[in-house]
């Protein structure tokens, strides 16, 4: 499997949909489906019923998965696109426009 271009901690741009230019930090990433979770971006109500984790049960708001393909990576504010490229021996990830290596 490829190496994911975008990771969890990353700051992100959602280019498309009904987020669009709305920008969060990446909670978590599917790296099996492509998808995934941004800080308060693709919020979706959930109906939770009562349990001992939450007594009172009701209408829970949580982010929703979004593609890979619908955002981009921030870099110094910002949207560019990533590659890779090899630094010595080690791999590392790089800002396109700006040639700049990420991490």
């Amino acid at each position: 499997m490829a190496t994911s271009k975008i990771k969890k901690g990353d700051m992100v741009r959602v280019i498309t949909g009904r987020d669009k230019d709305k920008e969060g930090k990446v909670i978590s990433v599917d790296r099996k489906k492509h998808r995934l979770l941004v800080e308060g971006i693709n919020m979706v109500t959930k109906h939770a019923k009562p349990s001992m984790a939450n007594q009172q049960g009701g209408i829970i708001h949580q982010e929703g998965p979004i593609d890979v393909s619908n955002v981009m990576y921030l870099h110094k504010g910002k949207p560019t696109r990533v590659g890779f490229k090899m630094d010595g021996d080690k791999k590392v990830r790089f800002a396109k426009s700006t040639g700049e290596i990420i991490d």
